[in-house]
Order: C-alpha cells, then structure tokens, then sequence
C-alpha cells in the first residue's frame, strides 16, 4: 500500500512539473514573438519549416512601395499653415484697414468689378476666385508665404517687386484691369490684409502648403482633347460648357469663367499649364481638398491644357522676362534662348526644357 501511495505522488510531482514547463515554455515562445524585432532574433516564418505551407509570410513588412502624390499630401496635413483667424483680429488703428482688406479680396467685383461701388476697373472676378479663402486656403494659391518673401527679385520683371505691385499685377492680369496708385485706400487694405495673414510667418521662410501645389511633370505633352473630356465631365456643371461661368446680376459671378471676355488674361498666372494643373489638383471639382484630391496628375495637367487653349483676353507682354532663361519651362510666348518650340512650351513634354534651361545655366555662369 505504501508502494502505491509512493508511484501515485510520484506521478502527481511529474504531471505538477510537466505543466509548470509546459507554461514557461509557452510564455518563454509568447516573448520571442513579441519581441523579435527589437532584439534581433531572426524571423518566424513557418514556411521555411514546412515547404508546403504556401502564401505571404505574415509576419514580415509587406514590400515598400513609394507613395503617390496622394499619400504624400495626407502626410503633410499635420504640419500645413494655418491662417489666423479674421474673426480675431484685434481692435487698434490698421484693423478696421485689415478687415476691408479681407472684404476687397473675397468680394473684389462688388467693390472694383463692372458695377463696383468705389470704382469699376476689374472684369468681375474676385481674388478669392484665385486665391481660395480670401487666400488662405492650404494649396489654394494662398497668401502664406507673402508677407515674410517680400520684396523680392522676380524674373517677370526682372525688378525687386513690393506686395503694392504684385497685386497691381493681379488686378492687370488675373482680373484684366486696371491697377491702383501707391496711395490708394483699397490697395493699401489690401496689402495690409496679406501682411496680417503672414505675421507669425518669420521672414524668408515659406510655410508648408503655401501658394500652389507642384504637380509632376509628365513624359508627354499635356492633351487638349483629353482635357476636354475631364472638363465636360467635372468641370462643365459650375463653370458651364461654354466655360464662361455663372453670371449674378450685380456684375459678379456665382461661378466665375475660365476662358472668354471675363476671364483671366494671358498674362495671368494660371495661363501657364504648371499653375493651373497644381491649382486644380488639390481644389477642383468644387468641394476637393488636399486632404481628398480627386483628379489624377494627368488630369490635371490635359485639363489645364484644354482651358488654356481656349480665347481669352491678351496682355502685352513684350517687357515681361528681360532675361531669356528666366523664364519659366512653361511660358508660352517667345522668344527663347533653349531651341524649344512656343507648343512645347505651352503643353510640354516639360522635363527636356528643364533640363536644357539648367544646362544653359551652368554654362553661363562658367
């Protein structure tokens, strides 16, 4: 009986032992599981144990692939600038001046259009058509960057230019008008809105998400006819087939034109195919953000090509660009200095003017 007794414990001390080994074998494998990356155990991978156990290996990194240019702009989002809040501006002597800035560049036309209450000297387009927000919107051709660049050299000129002449310059052009006196009231309001949209921004710093987005070039030339398939199908329900807009009966418009008597001349900025592509990019069709584009890059660039291509008012141009190889890969109108067409300027391939522009470069400065 005591024989017995003995075998029956001695059984119950190897079962106790067998389960305690059994555990610390379990957690001991939980932990090199666990912690296989960080101390440098090689990979699990069961498929090298068993030949036929087939498919991805589920515990390695799927391969790296480079993000499009829609995962890069999600992952600037955290860090794109912000514009101060109008709503907050403080009471002193220039706010009541920075307020009717802000009213001139969102309701432009009301105050300079066709039928404008202080003169009439624009085509009745607002900045804000441009210029998303009352120029704040991150990549909708905003203000940010303005205030803490000017003055500065710019090649059009071939001047130092002051924030007084840049909007001159879009009142002459984006809004085929007229510009204003150094010592008128609306351009002073004007410039004091942008420099108070700037003033966190330290001098000769360009935030994330200022001006205008930088679409990719393509390795062909942009497509007219393939822009206007995009347009009928995108564009076309705000801006109209006829792409000449939505007219209010105040001398504005709900909907403003893209080409026609209203719109933007060619001396305008986004009459260069980069500058609209980008523009579009990351805010059209109406409701789009850089946080949800909805275009490809090819669609924007064949449907910049389309709009351009169509009539539009003229500018004189002939003093713009007084150096040659100033000028940008994707200014239409000659003369040029790289031996490339006016067409390829326009509608590109653009990466073989780049390139020969930058050699010409290197070369004059030997």
């Amino acid at each position: 009986m005591d024989q017995q007794k003995k075998m029956i414990e001695g059984l119950r001390k190897s079962l106790q032992i067998s389960v305690i080994l059994n555990v610390v074998a379990v957690i001991a494998l939980f932990f090199v599981v666990a912690l296989r990356d960080t101390i440098g155990f090689p990979s699990w991978n069961p498929s090298s144990w068993w030949p036929e156990i087939a498919g991805p290996n589920p515990y390695e990194p799927a391969p790296r692939t480079e993000p499009d240019s829609n995962t890069l702009a999600l992952a600037r989002q955290l860090s794109v600038w912000i514009a101060p809040d109008i709503n907050a501006i403080p009471e002193s002597d220039s706010s009541e001046l920075i307020k009717y800035g802000h009213a001139l560049i969102s309701k432009t036309a009301a105050y300079l259009g066709p039928k404008g209450q202080v003169m009439q000297i624009t085509n009745g387009l607002n900045c804000q058509n441009c210029h998303l927000d009352a120029g704040t919107r991150p990549w909708g051709n905003n203000y940010g960057a303005v205030a803490s660049t000017y003055p500065k050299f710019r090649e059009r000129s071939g001047s130092i230019e002051t924030i007084p002449k840049r909007v001159n310059d879009c009142l002459e052009r984006s809004l085929n008008g007229q510009a204003l006196p150094e010592d008128n009231r609306e351009l002073k309001a004007m410039v004091a809105y942008i420099e108070w949209l700037g003033k966190d921004v330290p001098k000769k710093e360009v935030p994330n998400g200022s001006g205008i987005y930088s679409v990719p070039f393509l390795s062909r030339a942009a497509s007219p006819a393939k822009g206007k398939a995009v347009y009928e199908q995108k564009c076309a329900s705000c801006h109209g087939n006829d792409g000449l807009g939505v007219a209010a009966t105040d001398g504005t418009y709900t909907y403003p034109p893209l080409w026609g008597p209203d719109s933007y001349n060619s001396g305008a900025g986004l009459f260069r195919l980069s500058r609209f592509a980008g523009y579009v990019k990351y805010n059209m069709p109406f409701g789009v953000t850089y946080q949800s584009p909805q275009l490809s890059d090819e669609e924007c660039w064949d449907v910049a090509a389309y709009v351009n291509s169509q009539p539009r008012p003229s500018k004189d141009l002939s003093g713009d660009w007084p150096n040659l190889l100033g000028k940008p890969v994707d200014h239409p109108f000659g003369p040029y200095e790289d031996g490339f067409t006016e067409a390829q300027h326009k509608f590109g391939p653009f990466g073989p003017v780049r390139d020969k522009i930058k050699e010409l470069k290197q070369a004059k400065a030997k």
